[in-house]
């Protein structure tokens, strides 16, 4: 028997999404960032409820079905924001993390969420197993982050969807709590963050932060057969055409969005 939705032409995997992404939602965004250190609660529940609210329009245009009901895998998901927003927003969650300590840093695991303690690079789930799986904002802080993104195919359904979303590390957030001292290399803005506070960095270049391009993304997306959208996560939609663009890119892109649809 066909899909009910065989006969229906697939929109653009961003044709939802885009409508939503506009000056308004960057700027609020923005005003965001400032309170990560000072209210983490305030910032990372913004964050998480920008995030779910993009996930699922991305759902919407790349399956034309409903997200709800949908099982969700998010790598690297730490405390229970993320896992809040999307079951407000109607998926089953589950969250993988490897340090215990971020579990429970937030609010209480996010109701009847599961969470698992695992690698990204090494998921502890069968292939094919989810509907949607999203990394946000975790590429950059692992040292193989398409063996991550690999992991992440694995384990979602044909016609399911992968969202692969990172910092890049060239772009004005590249270098976390380090600030723009990123541009001074890698190890020397560690060192100098260390000396000036006393300690090496959460986000600590070599061991916990790591450089990842907007060109690494789009080869390891391309390599994949299964890319099917790119754009800058909290840039308009007017002006996503910046990810198209060598070199620009790896400045004007703060975060990049890959959208794959394991077939």
């Amino acid at each position: 028997m066909s899909s009910p939705h065989a006969s229906v032409r697939r929109k653009p995997a961003t044709d939802v999404f885009a409508r939503r992404a506009t000056l308004s939602r960057a700027v609020r965004l923005l005003a965001q960032f400032r309170f990560e250190q000072s209210d983490p609660a305030r910032f990372y529940t913004a964050l998480a409820q920008d995030t779910a609210a993009m996930v699922v329009d991305l759902w919407t245009s790349a399956t034309n079905e409903p997200a709800t009901g949908r099982t969700l895998l998010d790598v690297g998901g730490g405390p229970g924001y993320f896992a809040t927003a999307f079951q407000d927003a109607g998926l089953h969650y589950i969250g993988v993390e490897p340090d215990p300590a971020e579990m429970h840093a937030g609010p209480a695991g996010g109701g009847a969420a599961t969470y698992v303690r695992a690698s990204g690079t090494a998921l502890p789930f069968a292939d094919a197993s989810v509907d949607i799986c999203l990394s946000s904002n975790v590429a950059e802080h692992v040292p193989q982050p398409w063996r991550l993104g690999r992991e992440m195919l694995r384990v979602t359904r044909p016609g399911g969807l992968v969202v692969l979303s990172y910092t890049v590390w060239l772009g004005p957030f590249g270098g976390h709590e380090m600030g723009l001292t990123h541009y001074l290399g890698g190890a020397r803005a560690a060192e100098r963050y260390t000396r000036r506070h006393g300690h090496r960095a959460k986000n600590d270049y070599g061991s916990s932060l790591f450089e990842v391009s907007v060109a690494d993304g789009l080869a390891f997306g391309a390599s994949t057969g299964a890319l099917v959208a790119a754009f800058p996560r909290y840039h308009p939609r007017w002006a996503w055409w910046m990810a198209r663009v060598p070199l620009l890119r790896e400045f004007a892109v703060s975060n990049l969005v890959l959208v794959l649809q394991p077939r």
